[in-house]
């Protein structure tokens, strides 16, 4: 009866914020992208489907930029995926290999910049990536790597590679402890038995560390892709959605809806909507590596 009462101690707090923080907010959400609703004039009435046509498959405003905002929030997790899960999971093994002292100090310099604040981050990129006056451009000019600075804040496709830069160092360390954690979970007389074998990195990597960390792989790289889709902060203070709305992401052009059109209504159809194409790209992740598993 005593671990029962423990169990929902336990369980109650979690199962309170649930409901205050997350399915409130969502079923209040999908309520208001049904109606006309305007920050000035308040709810005007139930407007049915009217704001997902307008939204796909009218020629208005709000079409053209969703499918804007989509294209390009898409283009920014295209980018940055494969670098925050690849990239540190490459951190991860090359930190395994280091001795135990030294592997924390590298562990503590690679997890110290996910605390930082995105404005902090956003404003050293800046300074970094400025294409007159910048740290990198007036480096690679006075190594003669350039004859002329690059625009890296300005023009495409620069300014992709300066956000990816500011997300992936910025981030990176949460992805790769989460790599570590789950590296110090193998045994490590396998790589013992394997290395009696002749076994090198590669093939240690094929049957032993990648079959250890598979889950832990496959989570990382759903939050990542979870986590790209709402970039906001980047996008909003290093470009403000430029050059021209090329780097206007999906919460950018959801928040300009709800802010400076002043339409609730919309901008919670935009937000359910965005929750479907995340859902979707997970469900199609998940049966993808679920494929690969079975033939192997």
């Amino acid at each position: 009866m005593k671990k029962k009462s423990m169990a929902v101690l336990f369980i109650v707090p979690f199962v309170i914020f649930f409901i205050l923080f997350w399915l409130m907010p969502f079923v209040y959400g999908i309520i208001m992208s049904v109606t006309k609703y305007s920050l000035v004039k308040g709810n005007q009435g139930f407007a049915g489907l009217d704001n997902y046509i307008k939204i796909l498959f009218s020629s208005s405003m709000y079409h053209k930029a969703f499918l804007l905002g989509l294209k390009n929030t898409l283009i920014f997790v295209g980018a940055a995926t494969p670098f925050l899960v690849a990239g540190s999971l490459a951190l991860a093994l090359l930190l395994d290999r280091l001795p135990g002292k030294v592997r924390g100090v590298f562990r503590t310099i690679y997890f110290v910049s996910y605390s930082v604040s995105v404005t902090a981050v956003t404003a050293v990129f800046i300074w970094l990536m400025k294409g007159n006056g910048g740290y990198l451009n007036n480096l690679m000019l006075s190594l003669g790597m350039i004859k002329k600075a690059v625009p890296w804040l300005e023009q495409q496709p620069f300014v992709w590679v300066s956000l990816t830069a500011a997300t992936v160092w910025w981030t990176i360390g949460y992805n790769m402890m989460l790599f570590v954690n789950a590296l110090n979970e193998i045994d490590m007389q396998l790589y013992e038995a394997s290395a009696i074998d002749g076994a090198g990195f590669w093939t240690q990597f094929k049957y032993i560390i990648f079959p250890g960390i598979k889950n832990v792989f496959f989570f990382v790289l759903m939050t990542t892709i979870i986590a790209s889709f709402n970039v906001y902060g980047q996008t909003r203070l290093m470009t403000k959605g430029g050059p021209g709305e090329t780097t206007k992401s999906l919460i950018m052009v959801i928040t300009s809806t709800i802010m400076d059109r002043n339409d609730l209504g919309v901008g919670s159809a935009m937000t359910v909507l965005m929750g479907i194409v995340i859902v979707l790209c997970s469900i199609g992740q998940y049966h993808l590596t679920k494929e690969k598993e079975e033939l192997r």
